[in-house]
């Protein structure tokens, strides 16, 4: 960094995430990243979403949060997804390409992508 203007440009690209992680919008992501979440894989889930979340705009109505152990280890890592009014969505074996897809189809589209939840894995 050699100027003012660059640490601004670093600041103003960082205020989108920041907002991501503390809105109090009507959907509420909330990644597992317990010991094991993260051993499988969970950090680039979590900036998956927050990326995602922020290059589309949502972040006045899309929260993206952590929380420790979910309970379900052997699905990690796991994702739930609340939305006001709906029943909870939990996605497991969740990777960073299946969180653009959920952000899509999911959050932008309004299906949840079924195929990824805890209902198809359990059959």
């Amino acid at each position: 960094m050699k100027s003012l203007e660059e640490l601004m440009a670093i600041k103003a690209q960082m205020q989108d995430k920041i907002a991501v992680r503390t809105s109090t919008g009507n959907t509420r992501i909330v990644v597992g990243m317990a010991t094991c979440g993260i051993a499988a894989g969970a950090r680039p889930v979590l900036n998956a979403f927050v990326e995602g979340i922020s290059a589309e705009n949502l972040g006045d109505n899309v929260t993206v949060t952590q929380t420790g152990c979910i309970g379900i280890c052997q699905y990690e890592p796991v994702v739930e997804v609340y939305e006001k009014d709906k029943e909870k969505v939990t996605y497991v074996k969740m990777t960073a390409d299946r969180a653009k897809e959920i952000i899509e189809k999911h959050i932008k589209g309004g299906k949840p992508v079924t195929e990824y939840t805890i209902g198809a894995y359990k059959k």
